[in-house]
């Protein structure tokens, strides 16, 4: 798939050519140029900012059902043009297609769909007098305009997380997506036109974080922004809202424990692992990230987990019988060898993996790394990358210390046959998801958010809705008297 030339922006209605430097989208599973397009700069950005504002006034007023309605359109246009999107999504990312045409695109027509339905649900609370002579109503009302970061990983799906429960709320948007992988989210904007979004609702500006991001996070026409992304960057773009004091959402990074009970379907729980560990390359911060077995069932899981990684099949994505793609680049595919090769370094056993493959692209091959320390770079950082770390526990107490053991708390998992371990492990885990004998599903009902250097706020869900949604408390005087009893604390009635 080659769209050559594009322009990187979408503002007002229509595609605007950026007035920043030329920027090319690379294939990371062959290096071949997909896209070329002129970076945006602040100078998008203020005119995005803009359209957004001019338009926010009449879309806050659209009805429940006039947001549903587009919202609901725009999620059968993404399956419509589901073979469009992902053939884009596989040549930009490099996910296989398999991924990206059974979870990706569906997911992100789902979550559109959700959100269609929960826009018809916004309401307040029943009226009611609680100082006698008022009567007190809630009103539920969109902030204005949203201003969101969005990662490379899951370019759709994530700018959808975003985008969708704004529209909802009845909010203008401008959205930067990674400048790496650009184009499924510039065609979301000229597909959510055709179904009928007024023009200047959703914006997309596409340039790199230090130049449209930091515009858009600091930018006083913005009064939410949202950001899926590292820990690191997260926090500057926090810091850049709180000169203003603008409210943030953030999903960030997560390094998620997988933790194994001496009772658990271990078949079950080495299938989930891989799976947990690989899904989209490994590069997933909900990724199963640190396996904390038991002692006793330890080394036939390390075997097991090992056994099934080799024959993890990578290769050309668009390759029927590919399992996983490569790496988003080759600076960030050796950014990941670097650590394996330290933590091997240290004393940790490559049970699996811990090489790049001969392929023409950023690959590393699925890697286990076994008797890893527990203050070891490999154990703590977020890796990104198809890496999976094992260490043994000595019984419940512990398990759950070594899960707790983190600055992260995005997710977690736990795999016991016991439903009382279950439910302790799932009330003292800290993680905003626990899954139990499996891990990663998300459905769009459910909340996705963490605790900790995870960030804070809910993607997904009616929760989600409330990032974008300000209260306000309506105060009626209902008797009809001029003279109010309070007004003696402020001067004598007369």
């Amino acid at each position: 798939m080659t769209r050559h030339d594009v322009p990187g922006c979408f503002i007002g209605g229509a595609p605007v050519v950026g007035t920043g430097e030329r920027h090319a989208v690379v294939n990371p599973a062959n290096g071949e140029r997909v896209a070329e397009f002129a970076l945006a700069t602040s100078a998008e950005v203020e005119a995005a900012v803009a359209s957004a504002r001019a338009a926010a006034p009449e879309w806050a007023k659209a009805t429940p059902a006039e947001r549903a309605g587009v919202l609901g359109r725009l999620a059968a246009l993404v399956l419509a043009h589901a073979d469009e999107l992902v053939a884009e999504e596989v040549a930009q990312a490099g996910k296989p297609r398999r991924l990206a045409a059974e979870f990706d695109i569906p997911g992100s027509a789902d979550n559109l769909a959700f959100f269609a339905g929960a826009a018809r649900l916004l309401e307040g609370k029943a009226s009611a007098e609680y100082s006698g002579g008022h009567t007190s109503s809630i009103r539920r009302e969109p902030v204005g305009v949203v201003g969101t970061i969005a990662p490379w990983n899951y370019p759709l799906q994530m700018a959808v997380w975003k985008v969708a429960p704004a529209l909802a709320a009845g909010c203008a948007v401008v959205i930067k997506p990674s400048e790496l992988t650009p184009l499924t989210t510039l065609r979301l904007a000229e597909l959510a036109v055709a179904a009928g979004l007024p023009a200047g609702v959703l914006n997309v500006v596409t340039g790199t974080g230090a130049d449209a991001g930091e515009a858009l996070s600091g930018h006083p026409g913005v009064d939410v922004v949202t950001f899926t992304g590292s820990t690191a960057v997260g926090r500057k773009v926090m810091a850049s809202a709180a000169k203003r004091g603008a409210r943030v959402q953030l999903e960030l990074g997560g390094k998620a424990p997988f933790v194994v009970f001496e009772d658990a379907d271990l078949e079950a729980a080495v299938h989930g692992a891989v799976a947990g560990a690989l899904i989209n390359s490994g590069q997933d911060c909900t990724a199963a990230a640190r396996a904390i077995v038991a002692e006793s069932v330890y080394e036939d899981f390390v075997a097991g987990v090992a056994e099934l990684m080799e024959k993890v099949v990578q290769g050309d994505p668009l390759g029927d019988g590919v399992d996983i793609g490569p790496q988003i680049s080759f600076a960030h595919r050796d950014r990941v060898a670097q650590i394996v090769q330290r933590a091997k370094a240290e004393g940790a056993r490559v049970a699996a993996g811990g090489f790049a493959p001969d392929l023409p692209g950023a690959f590393y091959r699925p890697t286990l790394l076994a008797d890893v320390a527990e203050d070891s770079e490999a154990y703590r950082a977020e890796i990104f990358g198809p890496v999976l770390t094992a260490r043994a526990h000595k019984g419940d107490d512990d398990a759950i210390r070594q899960a707790n053991d983190t600055e992260y708390g995005l997710a977690a998992s736990v795999w016991t046959k016991d439903i009382y371990r279950a439910q302790r492990a799932s009330r003292e885990i800290r993680a905003g998801c626990v899954w139990v004998n499996d891990h990663i599903p998300i459905i769009s009902e459910m909340p996705h958010g963490g605790f900790g250097a995870s960030g804070f706020g809910k993607d997904l869900s009616a929760y989600s809705l409330e990032e974008y949604l300000a209260v306000k408390h309506v105060m009626s005087e209902i008797t009809g008297e001029s003279k109010k009893g309070w007004h003696r604390t402020i001067f004598a009635l007369r």
